[in-house]
């Protein structure tokens, strides 16, 4: 019979970041790593150094992400959804400031 080892390097707590993915012992999100992987184009190694982490760290929130990829990119969207409906708020009111 096989046993199944899991790699308790990501942890969801309510108290930290509402529950969203992070990798354990920091408060730095899955999310937030995967932006930069994703988006950005950093490397594993690039992401360690950025992050501050080491690789089983960066990997385990990839691989986590993968294997969630669905929910994650959608919380992702609506984060970003969010973020452009606080700029544009912040804008009507006159309250953003664009450096230049």
């Amino acid at each position: 019979m096989a046993t199944v080892l899991t790699i308790q390097a990501i942890v969801s707590d309510p108290a930290i970041h509402g529950g969203r993915p992070v990798i354990a012992g920091t408060q730095i999100r899955v999310a937030d790593l995967v932006a930069s992987h994703v988006y950005r184009g950093l490397s594993p190694e690039e992401l360690a150094v950025n992050f501050k982490l080491d690789m089983g760290q960066v990997y385990a929130a990839l691989a986590y992400y993968y294997m969630h990829k669905e929910s994650l990119d959608d919380a992702m969207r609506a984060d970003a959804e969010q973020a452009g409906e606080l700029l544009s708020d912040l804008n009507q009111q006159g309250k953003l400031i664009r450096l230049e």
